[in-house]
């Protein structure tokens, strides 16, 4: 089956489509990508599809002799992948790739491959058997998995191994590799919506996104995602991170755990992310990454199709005639280290010490579904399990009464919805889980139950607080599993509850739950996928970085990157130019401990001021005595410090004041406020200056600095109401100066002199790498539209980096920055011919 990851991609688009077109897996069309993708905007089409893609197919596998490679397949109803087909649009088709848990022989890949997509619109990958068990059993399951619920991998360390094996890692990515492969064989990237499953794919999102820079793309996260600092310790954290952020929408079940994600965004990345009207969004080079908190459901109506069925409820009446004179608990669990099955014994067993009139009564049956990892660990917890049900059995049993009962074999799907409806009590108390629908199955089987439909609606649900579940079941009896006291006392309260009391708790918990479904989940996730990616075929795009550093950078179709060799024809061209420059993030770098500028800046900006052709100006928000003295050899260099409140045009001219202001007295109440706060948060500072004050917290947490700086915002903005000044936050910094100062209206005024003076420029440069600097860029375009003025010729707002900004061209960073500036002052030398940028070829795959 021919794959686009082999195909040449130039024969292709030359027309030697022969192979091509014999999959029956492929779009009728060409994706544009090859077209368009890193040239111009593309428009939509109206076809769309669906693509689950998850580590398993939603296929249950058999033996059958008589079918290609021994195996006959059927769907799996209690498949996540395949329940989630009730949310989606009816008319979209639904495609899913994933892996088979079944071995089918290489000789028969093709053939299977061919009858589950034509029967079930399946899709396999198949992963050599010694990758695979690399991959799940080796980097997923005793690597990845154990530390996303917060178990850090330090055993092995003290045996003389190491906590990450890299030879691991990168079978984790060839697997991820393979899914890529496979997915592009189908992909149509302008039409289809890939939705990503579990961890098992983090790295997923990079692989399509090289291959497809549009792609509408979103992941949902079904196990917790652990706090920056337990994250930290994954030595690829950078790497599974970015992949994440080359989806468009990124899902989780509760609000800790996108919290927790974005708080590593933020600490190992350096990004920032703000909510706006409702959704979470962080800006990632010109994308905008939504992040979505919802729960996964259940399926109802596969629910209630397995409870009205004649197995269960002869079931049903099997385990009420068992347990007539018990009361029946129900625990079901994965046998694995993070359930908590133990202390759930424990507890039990706490409650038949402390309460000897429950002993003979009370009966927990525990449902231990088999393990989906292997190794040493299991193993201890089962001997665990095993040894203190032996004890408990031994101290607190008699003959035909056993207070613990353990299922260790496969329990049918029916067999598990007959205990939920006789269960009167629930416990589901794992140490760390993702989601758990537990609690959801068994309040839907009690109130569903045909054997119980003339009883009272009643259940009770134990519930551990460190699952996703946790926050929606506000009628459940929320606990510490780590506390086995207080587990006991709330098995104790849950059986012992007034009648009416559990009822209503248990009213509460079905109208949630049936309400919040399956379908409601997946409906919402896809409505929020395509209103993520609403604006792909409005933005150019381009990839940059290499391996898994790979991104894109999506663009304005009107903002692209300044050309040295465009600006440096335009300037020659004119006899009026005015520059404006920023100066920290600009020319100097943010994160340069040495904030003194170098000789090369220096020389860089003599070179232009000797040109009687230029004004150069330097509009910053430093304070003027700093700026005087750093630029003192650039005698010609005209000079606006604190955001313009002072000006002058050169050095030897004076310094001319703002007029707006000449009461300072607010400072006397800003002050005491902003050092209260500096005091509270180590690392932030205060710069005093003539006419402003500025709190910086660049060197603080960056969570608690954020979170201060909003404080202070708000605090400055009640206590300095009624004076003539703003508050404003900006990168790193929260800053009160004068009303209507600002660099906007340095513009203003430079502009308006010029215009009195009969110096009115034909060419304009501005350059500017923060919100500040967004004032000039606005103000700027206002001068240009007014009709009232005389008209420049040549305009240039640029802003550094690639962000959203007024400006409409950039550069990439200081660098790119003082090599511009070089080439126009070599440009004023016309023998000297500017130097030609460098050309970049962009490959097939997307990087540059």
């Amino acid at each position: 089956m021919p794959s686009f990851s082999s195909a040449n991609l130039f024969e292709l688009v030359a027309g030697d489509d022969s192979d091509f077109a014999a999959s029956p897996l492929r779009p009728p069309i060409l994706p544009r990508l090859m077209e368009a993708d890193y040239d111009r905007p593309a428009s939509p089409s109206q076809r769309e599809r669906r693509i689950i893609v998850s580590h398993r197919l939603p296929l249950r596998a058999a033996t059958d002799p008589a079918s290609p490679g021994g195996l006959a397949f059927s769907r799996d109803p209690d498949a996540l992948a395949l329940q989630l087909r009730s949310g989606l649009p009816p008319a979209a088709e639904v495609v899913h790739v994933g892996t088979l848990a079944a071995i089918v022989d290489p000789a028969h890949h093709a053939a299977v491959s061919r009858i589950l997509f034509d029967r079930f619109r399946c899709l396999p990958v198949f992963i050599p058997a010694d990758l695979h068990r690399r991959f799940y059993h080796g980097f997923c399951k005793h690597y990845l998995w154990p530390l996303l619920h917060y178990l850090l991998p330090l055993s092995p360390s003290s045996l003389g191994g190491l906590p990450f094996d890299r030879a691991l890692w990168l079978s984790y990515l060839s697997a991820n590799k393979l899914f890529a492969d496979r997915l592009i064989e189908l992909l149509n990237p302008d039409d289809d919506l890939v939705w990503i499953h579990d961890y098992h794919l983090f790295a997923l999102p990079t692989f399509l996104r090289r291959r497809s820079p549009r792609i509408k793309l979103g992941f949902f996260l079904h196990s917790p995602f652990p706090s920056s600092e337990i994250f930290r310790t994954i030595p690829v954290r950078d790497e599974l991170l970015r992949a994440l952020l080359n989806s468009d929408l990124v899902g989780f079940h509760t609000f800790d755990y996108a919290r927790h994600f974005l708080s590593s965004c933020t600490r190992l990345l350096g990004l920032d992310y703000q909510s706006k009207r409702g959704y979470i969004g962080i800006e990632y080079y010109g994308r905008t990454v939504t992040v979505k908190i919802l729960p996964v459901g259940i399926d109802m109506g596969q629910l209630k199709s397995v409870i009205s069925s004649p197995e269960t409820t002869a079931k049903v009446q099997e385990l009420v005639e068992a347990y007539r004179d018990r009361i029946l608990m129900l625990g079901v669990d994965d046998v694995d280290l993070f359930k908590g099955i133990g202390m759930k014994l424990l507890a039990v067993e706490r409650l038949l010490e402390e309460h000897p009139q429950l002993r003979g009564r009370v009966v927990l049956v525990q449902i231990a579904n088999p393990a989906r990892s292997q190794g040493k660990d299991v193993q201890e917890v089962q001997d665990e399990i095993g040894s203190i049900t032996k004890r408990i059995n031994e101290r607190f049993g008699r003959p035909g009464y056993e207070p613990i009962e353990l299922i260790y074999h496969a329990v049918p799907t029916y067999e598990k919805v007959a205990f939920y409806a006789v269960a009167e009590c629930c416990i589901v108390n794992p140490v760390r889980d993702g989601m758990n629908l537990v609690p959801y199955n068994y309040t839907v089987c009690r109130h569903q139950s045909p054997a119980l439909i003339h009883s009272p609606k009643k259940s009770m649900i134990v519930v551990s607080e460190f699952i996703g579940c946790s926050p929606s079941l506000s009628g459940a009896i929320r606990v510490n599993p780590w506390n086995v006291d207080a587990v006991a006392e709330a098995i104790n309260l849950a059986i012992t509850m007034p009648e009416t009391e559990k009822q209503l708790r248990h009213e509460k918990h079905y109208k949630y739950v049936s309400s919040h479904d399956v379908t409601y989940w997946a409906r919402s996730f896809d409505q929020d996928l395509q209103r993520a990616c609403k604006d792909h075929f409005l933005r150019r795009c381009w990839g940059i970085g290499f391996g898994m550093s790979f991104r894109i950078v999506a663009l304005g179709p009107n903002f692209r990157k300044l050309s040295l060799e465009y600006i440096v024809s335009a300037y020659q061209r004119t006899n009026g130019r005015l520059i404006l420059l920023d100066y920290d993030g600009t020319v100097m770098p943010q994160t340069s401990i040495v904030k003194k500028p170098s000789s090369e800046v220096i020389s860089v900006l003599n070179g232009l001021c000797s040109d009687p052709k230029n004004v150069v100006f330097l509009v910053s928000g430093r304070g003027k005595d700093e700026l005087s003295r750093w630029f003192a050899p650039c005698e010609k260099l005209g000079i606006s410090a604190e955001h313009g409140y002072f000006t002058r045009w050169n050095k030897d001219a004076p310094w001319e004041s703002c007029t707006l202001m000449t009461d300072f007295n607010w400072k006397k109440i800003a002050e005491p406020v902003m050092r209260l706060y500096m005091e509270a948060t180590d690392g932030s500072s205060i710069e005093p200056k003539e006419s402003a004050l500025v709190w910086h917290h660049q060197e603080a947490d960056p969570d608690f600095g954020s979170c201060q700086a909003k404080e202070l915002l708000d605090h400055l903005e009640n206590v300095l109401a009624n004076e003539p000044v703003v508050v404003k936050r900006g990168q790193h910094i929260v800053e009160v100066k004068p009303q209507g100062i600002s660099k906007g209206m340095v513009v203003e005024n430079i502009m308006a002199t010029l215009l009195s003076t009969g110096k009115a420029p034909d060419f304009l440069l501005c350059i500017g790498d923060d919100r500040s600097d967004e004032d000039m860029f606005e103000s700027i375009s206002s001068y240009t539209n007014n009709s009232s003025v005389p008209v420049i010729a040549e305009v240039f707002a640029c802003t550094v980096g690639q962000k959203p900004s007024k400006a409409k061209y950039y550069l990439d960073d200081t660098v790119d920055v003082v090599k511009m500036l070089q080439g126009l002052g070599l440009a004023n030398a016309s023998s000297v011919q500017p130097p030609r940028p460098v050309q970049l070829r962009v490959s097939f795959e997307g990087s540059l």
